[in-house]
């Protein structure tokens, strides 16, 4: 009988925008959380947003995924809107699954790779759509408090949560595969795999 595996800790993040600065603030907020996860030597970069400045990772790779998956959320949520009266209307999630190559015991033939799923980020994006010049002000302010907020907590949490980083143990660039998935709670494969059960 194989030892039960833990599970890997989860961390969510709110965050508040307007339609204008969706896609930007939710690159922000990969970048800071993969320039603390990307475990390979890296150029280290600062973007400006919001009157904050904030770490990024040059890799054309990543920031192209992370470009997409920012314009596919972006997307989804301009749908629900003109779609109209839908639950998650106003609303989207982001999440960034950190994986670890494991070894595992293969009878004949099979893979003997598995990929165990280490840490989750959780990233729930609402809305705010200004009517007013006042309203406008009001929004950007609480844009810039709710980003500099989850930049500190992702910070907080990556100085705290130490122990459940598995041991690097290859020369490979990126040592722990990723996903960045769109509104998971909606793919049905992660539910049947009840890793986003809430």
């Amino acid at each position: 009988m194989e030892p039960q595996r833990p599970t890997a800790p989860q961390y969510t993040l709110d965050v508040f925008a307007d339609p204008t600065c969706v896609k930007d603030v939710c690159k922000a907020i990969l970048h800071t959380i993969f320039f603390h996860r990307y475990f390979t030597p890296i150029a280290p970069l600062t973007r400006d947003l919001l009157d904050l400045t904030l770490p990024a990772i040059d890799d054309v790779d990543l920031e192209t995924q992370i470009d997409q998956r920012a314009a596919a959320l972006v997307r989804e949520i301009d749908t629900a809107d003109s779609a109209g009266g839908s639950a998650s209307r106003g609303r989207g999630q982001l999440a960034i699954l950190f994986y670890e190559k494991r070894r595992r015991k293969a009878f004949f033939f099979g893979k003997n790779e598995e990929e165990i799923c280490w840490e989750r980020w959780i990233l729930d994006v609402t809305v705010g759509t200004p009517r007013t010049e006042t309203d406008r002000i009001k929004v950007r302010k609480a844009m810039e408090k709710s980003l500099q907020k989850t930049a500190m907590k992702i910070v907080n949490i990556v100085n705290r949560d130490k122990d459940h980083i598995p041991p690097i143990t290859t020369t490979e660039s990126n040592p722990f595969p990723y996903q960045i998935l769109v509104n998971p709670k909606s793919d049905g494969w992660s539910q049947r795999m009840g890793i986003f059960q809430s």
